[in-house]
């Protein structure tokens, strides 16, 4: 989609942290691609990128994050995601605005069960709070965000501050029509314990013992982002598969890491049902839905109207360009 006739072309710079396989990296990778179609452009900063592990569109885009600041002088507007701590250093560069999109509060996924532990995040949690803050305009990715953020950031909504809300895309043109369902669930995260992928393996399990005459047709698939750099995604694999051997469904579960984009669109047009076990919102059952190709009136036509790409990708453009026409602070 060509830029509208008129409207300002921007220099635009998209910091993430590790762009990678994730629900936040497909949204940062249709960001760029998006913004870039609509005649602007986009610098994405990255702290690491492995072209083994990616998104294959963050092949042509790629620049290493040492410093925006003084790199780069004439940036219009720069968007930011997942670490709210870059907010305040990215606004001593007065001549940009600065737009943070929260995907969830990070307070919200740390352990705060003990006194220590608790003591241990207060700081940090009033950290993200205030750096999240002081964005020119903070996007979330869903109503449900919306009411998380304002019961969370308190302080925030007291002192008037709403999130906007911009849906994540799908792209509906890439996946195949469902053909010859496999008596298989799928379920597709990042192998992190707030994924909560445990519940999957679990669920699967009591199945399995309470169907003691199932086929062995019937099998789970575990697939997601990972990174062996990562600890928690080393150890919380390995915890998986342990669980899987303990229940006795080992035979029947198959892990797969970091599938890349036509691997997992066929296991979602196979796959009997998916299973989404995160506790918040996010990409996978918006995919899950655009697998129902003959009947547009129910799932497909709702997503492509409400989350494609197009439509992410016009309203994300919309943002910014309100963003950089406000009024600059004093």
């Amino acid at each position: 989609m060509a830029r509208k006739e008129g409207s300002k072309k921007m220099n635009i710079a998209i910091i993430h942290p590790d762009l990678g396989i994730g629900g936040a990296e497909r949204l940062i990778v249709d960001a760029a691609v998006e913004l870039a179609s609509q005649g602007h452009n986009v610098h994405v900063f990255t702290s690491h990128h492995d072209k083994s592990r990616c998104f294959e569109e963050t092949l042509w885009c790629l620049f290493v994050a040492l410093c925006v600041l003084l790199g780069w002088s004439s940036l219009d507007v720069v968007l930011a995601d997942q670490v709210s701590v870059v907010v305040p250093l990215l606004k001593l560069k007065r001549s940009s605005k600065v737009v943070f999109y929260c995907h969830f509060p990070d307070l919200l996924l740390a352990k705060h069960t003990t006194a220590l532990r608790r003591m241990y995040w207060k700081p940090i949690d009033f950290l993200e709070e205030q750096t999240t803050g002081m964005a020119d305009m903070i996007l979330v990715n869903s109503n449900f965000t919306a009411s998380t953020f304002a019961k969370t950031f308190k302080r925030l909504h007291a002192r008037g501050s709403r999130p906007a809300v911009l849906y994540p895309a799908v792209n509906v043109d890439q996946f195949i029509e469902p053909h010859a369902y496999k008596l298989n669930f799928l379920s597709i995260n990042r192998f992190e314990k707030k994924k909560n992928i445990d519940l999957a393996v679990s669920a699967f399990a009591i199945l399995c013992k309470h169907k003691l005459t199932l086929s062995d047709d019937v099998t789970l698939t575990v697939a997601g982002g990972y990174d062996e750099r990562l600890k928690e995604n080393v150890e919380y694999l390995a915890e998986l598969k342990s669980l899987a051997e303990k229940e006795g469904v080992s035979n029947r579960v198959s892990f797969i890491t970091s599938c890349p984009t036509a691997e997992r669109n066929e296991l979602l047009s196979s796959c009997l049902c998916v299973l989404y076990t995160p506790t918040h919102f996010g990409i996978v059952p918006l995919g899950a839905m655009a697998k129902f190709v003959e009947d547009p009136e129910l799932a497909r036509g709702h997503v492509v109207e409400s989350f494609s790409v197009k439509t992410f990708g016009e309203k994300l453009n919309q943002y910014l360009v309100d963003v950089v026409s406000s009024p600059k602070e004093d």
